[in-house]
C-alpha cells in the first residue's frame, strides 16, 4: 500500500485529511515558507487527534524560515521543542542542520538526533541544499546516526519533480535500502502513483498528495 504523507499548516486541516486517507501528517506552520515548527498547544491538539485516529504525526522542527545553518540559541530552542514534541508523545520530527559551505552539520545534527530520544525523524529538505558531491557522505553519516528518512526533491524545487527524477533515482541508489528516500514537493493527487511507481518508493509526501 502507499503511504501518503500530506504536509499540513496547524491544526485546521488535520481531520479532513485524515478522512481522505492521510496516513502520516508532517505538521508545520508557515508553509509558505516550507514550513516552521508550531506551538505547542497545536502540537497538543495534533498528537491528541492524530493517535484517536492511528494516523503517524511528523512535526516540524524549524525555529525560522531561510537557510538551515543554525547558531547555538537556535540549536537550543530546536532542542527544547524537540522535548517538547516528545513529552506529547509525537511520532516522529523533520530537521536538518547544514554548516556556512553546504556540508552536513554533523555537531548540530549528533544533539539533534540525540534530543528526539526515540522518535523517528526525517531529514527534510536541507538535503536538497547541500553541496552535490556532499549527499553521499551525508547519507551514510545519517544511516549511522538511525535517521529514518530523507525528504528530497532532488533537486530545486523551482524545478518540476518530473525533471529530478534521474536525481532521486540515483539517491535512492546511493541509499542502498539503508535509509527511506521521501520524494516531495510537487507531488500531487494527480501524479503520485506515476512517480512512485517510477521510483519504486512505498511512500511519497505533499501539500496537494490526496484531495480533501
Amino acid at each position: 500500500m502507499l503511504l501518503k504523507e500530506v504536509a499540513l499548516e496547524n491544526f485546521t486541516n488535520i481531520p479532513a485529511a485524515i478522512a481522505a486517507g492521510a496516513n502520516r501528517i508532517e505538521l508545520n506552520d508557515n508553509l509558505a515558507v516550507g514550513g516552521t515548527t508550531v506551538s505547542r498547544g497545536v502540537m497538543a491538539e495534533a498528537a491528541k487527534y492524530t493517535q484517536e485516529h492511528g494516523v503517524t504525526l511528523v512535526t516540524m522542527i524549524r525555529p525560522r524560515s531561510g537557510n538551515f545553518v543554525y547558531n547555538d540559541t537556535e540549536l537550543k530552542i530546536m532542542e527544547a521543542d524537540l522535548l517538547q514534541a516528545q513529552s506529547l508523545g509525537v511520532d516522529g520530527v523533520a530537521l536538518g542542520a547544514l554548516t556556512q559551505d553546504g556540508q552536513l552539520d554533523t555537531e548540530a545534527m549528533a544533539l539533534l538526533v540525540g534530543a528526539a530520544g526515540g522518535m523517528s525523524v526525517t531529514f527534510h529538505m536541507a538535503f536538497d541544499a547541500l553541496a552535490p558531491d556532499q549527499q553521499a557522505p551525508a547519507i551514510d553519516w545519517l544511516v549511522e546516526h538511525d535517521v529514518d528518512r530523507i525528504l528530497t526533491h532532488g533537486g530545486p524545487l523551482s524545478q518540476p519533480i518530473t525533471d529530478c527524477l534521474p536525481q532521486l533515482q540515483a539517491t535512492i541508489k546511493l541509499a542502498a535500502g539503508r535509509i527511506q528516500i521521501l520524494p516531495g514537493g510537487g507531488v500531487t493527487a494527480d501524479n503520485v502513483d506515476a512517480i512512485t511507481t517510477t521510483l519504486g518508493v512505498p511512500q511519497a509526501h505533499g501539500t496537494k498528495i490526496i484531495n480533501y
